[in-house]
Protein backbone atom coordinates (compact mmCIF):
# COMPACT_ATOMS: atom_id res chain seq x y z
CA UNK A 1 0.00 0.00 0.00
CA UNK A 2 1.50 3.23 -1.19
CA UNK A 3 1.72 6.75 0.46
CA UNK A 4 -0.47 8.78 -1.71
CA UNK A 5 -0.67 12.37 0.14
CA UNK A 6 1.45 14.26 2.90
CA UNK A 7 0.16 17.56 4.88
CA UNK A 8 0.79 20.05 7.40
CA UNK A 9 -1.47 21.57 9.66
CA UNK A 10 -0.39 24.46 11.38
CA UNK A 11 -2.14 24.83 15.41
CA UNK A 12 -2.27 27.17 17.54
CA UNK A 13 -3.29 26.76 21.06
CA UNK A 14 -3.20 28.97 24.59
CA UNK A 15 -1.83 27.22 27.75
CA UNK A 16 -3.66 27.68 30.71
CA UNK A 17 -0.64 29.18 32.82
CA UNK A 18 2.73 30.95 31.64
CA UNK A 19 5.52 28.76 30.38
CA UNK A 20 8.33 30.55 32.05
CA UNK A 21 12.16 28.98 31.97
CA UNK A 22 15.66 30.69 31.56
CA UNK A 23 15.16 30.26 27.94
CA UNK A 24 11.97 31.66 27.37
CA UNK A 25 8.32 32.43 28.04
CA UNK A 26 5.38 31.71 26.37
CA UNK A 27 1.63 31.12 26.64
CA UNK A 28 0.76 29.01 23.25
CA UNK A 29 1.64 26.05 22.03
CA UNK A 30 2.60 26.65 18.19
CA UNK A 31 3.19 24.15 16.19
CA UNK A 32 2.91 22.29 12.96
CA UNK A 33 1.32 18.72 12.60
CA UNK A 34 2.14 16.51 9.60
CA UNK A 35 -0.53 13.86 8.40
CA UNK A 36 0.69 10.85 6.07
CA UNK A 37 -2.27 9.44 4.34
CA UNK A 38 -1.73 5.85 2.55
CA UNK A 39 -4.32 4.83 -0.87
CA UNK A 40 -6.62 3.47 1.31
CA UNK A 41 -7.14 6.84 3.61
CA UNK A 42 -6.01 5.86 6.61
CA UNK A 43 -3.32 8.98 8.34
CA UNK A 44 -0.94 9.21 10.66
CA UNK A 45 0.04 12.02 12.41
CA UNK A 46 3.61 13.68 13.86
CA UNK A 47 4.50 16.48 15.27
CA UNK A 48 6.73 19.58 14.45
CA UNK A 49 6.68 22.12 17.75
CA UNK A 50 8.09 25.51 16.87
CA UNK A 51 11.03 26.11 19.92
CA UNK A 52 13.11 28.95 18.81
CA UNK A 53 14.95 28.92 22.00
CA UNK A 54 16.18 25.13 21.60
CA UNK A 55 15.62 23.50 18.29
CA UNK A 56 15.35 26.32 16.15
CA UNK A 57 12.64 25.06 14.72
CA UNK A 58 9.96 27.33 13.25
CA UNK A 59 6.26 26.30 12.21
CA UNK A 60 7.02 27.86 8.78
CA UNK A 61 10.69 26.37 7.94
CA UNK A 62 9.52 22.54 9.54
CA UNK A 63 6.39 23.03 6.43
CA UNK A 64 8.57 24.28 4.10
CA UNK A 65 11.14 21.28 4.68
CA UNK A 66 8.39 18.77 4.96
CA UNK A 67 6.56 20.07 1.50
CA UNK A 68 9.76 21.09 -0.49
CA UNK A 69 11.93 17.81 0.53
CA UNK A 70 10.64 15.39 3.04
CA UNK A 71 7.24 14.79 1.23
CA UNK A 72 8.03 14.28 -1.99
CA UNK A 73 11.11 11.60 -0.66
CA UNK A 74 8.04 9.24 0.65
CA UNK A 75 5.01 9.84 -1.47
CA UNK A 76 4.41 6.93 -3.67
CA UNK A 77 6.18 4.68 -1.77
CA UNK A 78 5.33 1.57 0.72
CA UNK A 79 3.94 2.90 3.75
CA UNK A 80 4.43 -0.46 5.28
CA UNK A 81 8.23 -0.76 5.60
CA UNK A 82 8.16 2.11 8.11
CA UNK A 83 11.76 1.35 9.12
CA UNK A 84 13.21 2.08 5.19
CA UNK A 85 10.53 5.44 4.78
CA UNK A 86 12.40 6.70 8.03
CA UNK A 87 15.98 6.13 6.94
CA UNK A 88 15.47 8.04 3.72
CA UNK A 89 13.47 10.70 5.70
CA UNK A 90 16.57 10.90 7.78
CA UNK A 91 19.06 11.27 4.51
CA UNK A 92 16.83 13.49 3.04
CA UNK A 93 17.93 16.44 4.66
CA UNK A 94 20.37 17.81 7.02
CA UNK A 95 19.40 19.57 10.40
CA UNK A 96 15.50 20.24 10.60
CA UNK A 97 15.45 17.07 13.27
CA UNK A 98 11.93 18.49 13.98
CA UNK A 99 10.56 18.26 10.39
CA UNK A 100 12.01 14.92 10.32
CA UNK A 101 10.50 13.74 13.65
CA UNK A 102 7.23 14.77 12.94
CA UNK A 103 7.47 12.66 9.61
CA UNK A 104 9.09 10.09 11.44
CA UNK A 105 6.44 9.76 14.12
CA UNK A 106 3.65 10.21 11.33
CA UNK A 107 5.04 7.12 9.16
CA UNK A 108 4.82 5.19 12.75
CA UNK A 109 1.22 5.75 13.45
CA UNK A 110 0.31 5.10 10.06
CA UNK A 111 1.99 1.68 10.46
CA UNK A 112 0.16 1.75 13.66
CA UNK A 113 -3.48 2.16 12.54
CA UNK A 114 -2.66 -0.40 9.48
CA UNK A 115 -2.08 -3.15 12.05
CA UNK A 116 -4.92 -1.52 14.18
CA UNK A 117 -2.91 -1.56 17.05
CA UNK A 118 -1.44 1.19 19.59
CA UNK A 119 1.65 2.76 18.77
CA UNK A 120 3.20 1.52 22.16
CA UNK A 121 2.56 -1.90 20.37
CA UNK A 122 3.99 -1.49 17.29
CA UNK A 123 7.15 -0.35 19.23
CA UNK A 124 7.24 -3.81 21.26
CA UNK A 125 5.35 -1.99 24.52
CA UNK A 126 1.94 -3.19 26.20
CA UNK A 127 1.42 -0.38 28.75
CA UNK A 128 -1.27 2.36 28.11
CA UNK A 129 -0.51 3.90 31.59
CA UNK A 130 3.05 6.45 31.98
CA UNK A 131 3.66 8.19 34.96
CA UNK A 132 4.67 11.55 33.72
CA UNK A 133 6.66 14.53 36.12
CA UNK A 134 4.95 17.98 36.01
CA UNK A 135 6.59 21.53 35.27
CA UNK A 136 6.73 24.54 37.85
CA UNK A 137 7.70 27.63 35.72
CA UNK A 138 10.52 30.17 36.70
CA UNK A 139 9.02 32.37 39.17
CA UNK A 140 9.02 34.04 42.96
CA UNK A 141 9.52 31.83 45.52
CA UNK A 142 5.91 31.99 47.05
CA UNK A 143 4.44 31.58 44.23
CA UNK A 144 6.72 28.70 43.30
CA UNK A 145 5.59 26.92 46.44
CA UNK A 146 1.40 27.95 45.69
CA UNK A 147 1.80 26.26 42.59
CA UNK A 148 3.78 22.90 44.09
CA UNK A 149 1.04 22.17 47.15
CA UNK A 150 -1.46 22.52 44.16
CA UNK A 151 0.29 20.20 41.69
CA UNK A 152 0.68 17.97 44.65
CA UNK A 153 -2.88 17.97 45.50
CA UNK A 154 -3.40 17.41 41.93
CA UNK A 155 -2.02 13.79 42.58
CA UNK A 156 1.47 14.83 41.13
CA UNK A 157 4.75 13.12 43.08
CA UNK A 158 7.71 14.24 40.60
CA UNK A 159 7.96 18.12 40.59
CA UNK A 160 10.40 19.73 37.84
CA UNK A 161 11.13 22.99 39.03
CA UNK A 162 12.78 25.72 36.52
CA UNK A 163 15.59 27.87 38.02
CA UNK A 164 18.78 29.14 36.32
CA UNK A 165 16.47 32.81 35.69
CA UNK A 166 17.96 33.95 38.83
CA UNK A 167 21.20 32.00 40.04
CA UNK A 168 21.46 34.03 43.40
CA UNK A 169 18.09 33.06 44.57
CA UNK A 170 17.46 29.53 43.23
CA UNK A 171 18.51 27.71 46.75
CA UNK A 172 16.16 29.94 48.24
CA UNK A 173 13.16 29.09 45.41
CA UNK A 174 14.07 25.39 45.84
CA UNK A 175 13.70 25.69 49.98
CA UNK A 176 10.52 27.07 49.38
CA UNK A 177 9.10 24.53 47.60
CA UNK A 178 10.53 21.94 49.61
CA UNK A 179 8.76 23.48 53.14
CA UNK A 180 5.44 23.48 50.74
CA UNK A 181 5.28 19.88 49.65
CA UNK A 182 7.24 17.86 52.47
CA UNK A 183 9.54 14.85 52.05
CA UNK A 184 7.26 12.82 49.85
CA UNK A 185 7.44 14.38 46.60
CA UNK A 186 10.67 14.36 44.53
CA UNK A 187 11.86 17.36 43.52
CA UNK A 188 14.21 18.12 40.19
CA UNK A 189 15.55 21.09 38.77
CA UNK A 190 15.67 22.23 35.35
CA UNK A 191 18.24 25.11 34.34
CA UNK A 192 17.91 25.29 30.95
CA UNK A 193 21.45 25.96 30.11
CA UNK A 194 20.99 29.01 32.56
CA UNK A 195 24.02 29.10 35.23
CA UNK A 196 28.08 28.83 34.77
CA UNK A 197 29.76 26.04 35.93
CA UNK A 198 30.66 27.77 39.14
CA UNK A 199 26.86 29.21 39.67
CA UNK A 200 25.94 25.59 38.98
CA UNK A 201 28.41 23.79 41.75
CA UNK A 202 27.57 26.56 44.42
CA UNK A 203 23.49 25.98 43.82
CA UNK A 204 23.79 22.51 43.97
CA UNK A 205 26.25 22.00 46.63
CA UNK A 206 23.95 24.70 48.50
CA UNK A 207 20.77 22.16 47.88
CA UNK A 208 23.16 19.18 49.41
CA UNK A 209 23.94 20.81 52.01
CA UNK A 210 20.55 22.23 52.98
CA UNK A 211 19.37 18.18 52.78
CA UNK A 212 16.78 19.50 50.34
CA UNK A 213 16.72 16.16 48.51
CA UNK A 214 16.77 17.20 44.69
CA UNK A 215 16.74 14.03 42.75
CA UNK A 216 18.51 15.37 39.64
CA UNK A 217 19.44 18.55 38.27
CA UNK A 218 18.50 19.07 34.28
CA UNK A 219 21.23 21.14 32.10
CA UNK A 220 22.74 23.57 34.21
CA UNK A 221 25.44 25.12 31.96
CA UNK A 222 25.41 26.14 28.13
CA UNK A 223 24.70 22.99 25.61
CA UNK A 224 28.15 23.39 23.82
CA UNK A 225 29.80 23.55 27.30
CA UNK A 226 30.56 19.73 27.67
CA UNK A 227 33.57 20.49 29.81
CA UNK A 228 31.80 22.64 32.16
CA UNK A 229 29.10 20.41 32.94
CA UNK A 230 31.69 17.25 33.37
CA UNK A 231 33.19 19.73 35.77
CA UNK A 232 30.00 20.27 37.81
CA UNK A 233 28.87 16.67 37.44
CA UNK A 234 32.53 15.38 39.24
CA UNK A 235 31.80 18.11 42.09
CA UNK A 236 28.37 17.43 42.71
CA UNK A 237 26.76 14.28 44.20
CA UNK A 238 23.03 14.74 42.39
CA UNK A 239 23.01 13.52 39.05
CA UNK A 240 23.12 15.45 36.11
CA UNK A 241 20.78 14.86 33.17
CA UNK A 242 21.68 16.35 30.07
CA UNK A 243 19.13 17.76 28.12
CA UNK A 244 20.38 20.34 25.03
CA UNK A 245 23.47 18.92 25.29
CA UNK A 246 21.82 16.23 23.48
CA UNK A 247 20.22 16.08 19.99
CA UNK A 248 21.96 13.00 17.96
CA UNK A 249 23.66 10.10 18.82
CA UNK A 250 27.51 11.67 17.99
CA UNK A 251 26.13 14.24 21.02
CA UNK A 252 25.48 11.47 23.21
CA UNK A 253 28.66 9.76 22.68
CA UNK A 254 30.67 12.80 23.60
CA UNK A 255 28.67 13.63 26.83
CA UNK A 256 29.85 9.66 27.38
CA UNK A 257 33.45 10.15 26.59
CA UNK A 258 33.59 13.38 28.92
CA UNK A 259 31.49 12.14 31.52
CA UNK A 260 29.49 15.35 31.27
CA UNK A 261 26.22 13.35 32.67
CA UNK A 262 24.56 10.87 34.70
CA UNK A 263 21.10 10.49 32.44
CA UNK A 264 19.93 11.62 28.98
CA UNK A 265 16.81 13.47 28.07
CA UNK A 266 15.81 11.81 24.93
CA UNK A 267 13.00 14.40 22.93
CA UNK A 268 11.75 13.89 19.42
CA UNK A 269 11.97 16.83 18.22
CA UNK A 270 15.49 17.23 19.00
CA UNK A 271 16.63 14.03 17.81
CA UNK A 272 14.49 13.38 14.68
CA UNK A 273 11.81 10.47 15.89
CA UNK A 274 11.48 7.37 16.82
CA UNK A 275 13.89 5.70 15.21
CA UNK A 276 16.94 7.93 16.11
CA UNK A 277 15.04 7.92 19.55
CA UNK A 278 15.24 4.11 20.50
CA UNK A 279 19.53 4.23 19.34
CA UNK A 280 20.04 6.96 22.11
CA UNK A 281 17.63 5.33 24.53
CA UNK A 282 19.57 2.18 23.65
CA UNK A 283 23.45 3.63 23.60
CA UNK A 284 22.31 5.06 26.66
CA UNK A 285 21.74 1.96 28.59
CA UNK A 286 24.60 -0.08 27.01
CA UNK A 287 26.92 3.11 28.73
CA UNK A 288 25.68 3.02 31.76
CA UNK A 289 23.36 6.32 31.41
CA UNK A 290 19.75 6.70 32.90
CA UNK A 291 17.58 7.35 30.54
CA UNK A 292 13.95 9.66 30.30
CA UNK A 293 11.68 10.69 27.73
CA UNK A 294 10.63 14.63 27.18
CA UNK A 295 8.72 16.47 25.52
CA UNK A 296 8.74 20.18 23.99
CA UNK A 297 5.79 22.37 24.26
CA UNK A 298 3.51 20.10 22.16
CA UNK A 299 0.06 18.69 21.64
CA UNK A 300 -1.66 15.30 22.44
CA UNK A 301 0.55 14.13 18.89
CA UNK A 302 4.22 14.60 19.83
CA UNK A 303 3.50 14.24 23.98
CA UNK A 304 1.53 10.92 22.69
CA UNK A 305 4.39 9.14 20.25
CA UNK A 306 6.85 10.34 23.28
CA UNK A 307 4.39 8.40 25.84
CA UNK A 308 4.60 5.21 23.50
CA UNK A 309 8.22 5.64 23.49
CA UNK A 310 8.81 5.61 27.61
CA UNK A 311 6.02 3.08 27.79
CA UNK A 312 7.91 0.65 25.68
CA UNK A 313 11.39 1.13 26.71
CA UNK A 314 10.91 1.56 29.87
CA UNK A 315 13.26 4.70 31.14
CA UNK A 316 14.96 4.56 34.11
CA UNK A 317 13.27 7.77 35.60
CA UNK A 318 9.74 8.95 35.42
CA UNK A 319 9.52 10.95 31.92
CA UNK A 320 8.78 14.19 31.43
CA UNK A 321 5.61 14.26 29.68
CA UNK A 322 3.41 16.47 31.00
CA UNK A 323 3.26 19.32 27.72
CA UNK A 324 0.31 18.74 26.52
CA UNK A 325 -1.40 19.22 30.28
CA UNK A 326 -0.65 23.07 29.84
CA UNK A 327 -2.98 23.47 27.07
CA UNK A 328 -5.89 25.33 28.02
CA UNK A 329 -7.60 23.51 25.13
CA UNK A 330 -6.55 21.22 22.80
CA UNK A 331 -6.71 21.81 18.69
CA UNK A 332 -6.40 17.84 18.55
CA UNK A 333 -9.04 15.52 19.17
CA UNK A 334 -8.81 12.12 20.59
CA UNK A 335 -5.03 10.99 21.93
CA UNK A 336 -3.87 10.83 25.26
CA UNK A 337 -5.30 12.51 28.57
CA UNK A 338 -3.93 12.63 31.99
CA UNK A 339 -5.41 10.94 35.20
CA UNK A 340 -3.43 12.86 37.52
CA UNK A 341 0.15 12.02 37.47
CA UNK A 342 -0.08 9.58 34.61
CA UNK A 343 -0.26 10.04 30.99
CA UNK A 344 -3.29 7.34 29.72
CA UNK A 345 -2.69 5.96 26.13
CA UNK A 346 -5.63 5.02 23.70
CA UNK A 347 -6.54 1.83 23.61
CA UNK A 348 -7.14 2.58 19.57
CA UNK A 349 -4.92 2.21 16.80
CA UNK A 350 -2.19 4.49 16.40
CA UNK A 351 -1.95 7.51 18.79
CA UNK A 352 -5.82 7.43 18.70
CA UNK A 353 -5.99 10.46 17.27
CA UNK A 354 -9.70 11.89 15.41
CA UNK A 355 -9.05 15.45 14.61
CA UNK A 356 -6.76 18.01 13.74
CA UNK A 357 -8.54 21.73 14.20
CA UNK A 358 -6.02 24.25 11.69
CA UNK A 359 -5.28 27.66 10.59
CA UNK A 360 -3.63 26.33 7.61
CA UNK A 361 -3.51 23.72 5.57
CA UNK A 362 -0.62 23.17 2.54
CA UNK A 363 -0.66 19.75 0.30
CA UNK A 364 1.86 17.44 -1.62
CA UNK A 365 2.01 14.14 -3.51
Amino acid sequence: MTIAVVRTHRLSAPLHTPFVTALRRTTTVETLVVEVTDADGRSGYGEAPQVWQVTGASVAGAESCIRDVLAPAVVGRDADDVLARCAEVAAAVAGNEAARGALDVALHDLAARRLGVPLVRLLGGTALRVPTDVTLAAGAGADLAAAARQRRDEGFDVLKLKVGTDPAGDLERVRAVRAAVGPQVRLRLDANQGWTPREAVRVIRGVEDAGLDVELVEQPVARWDLDGMAWVADRVDVPILADEAVFGVRDLVAVIRRRAADLVNVKLAKCGGLRPARTLLELARENGLGTLVGSMMETQVGVGAAASLAAAYRTSAVSDLDAAWWLAWSPVGGGLRYDGATVVLPDAPGLGITTVTETKVQRRG
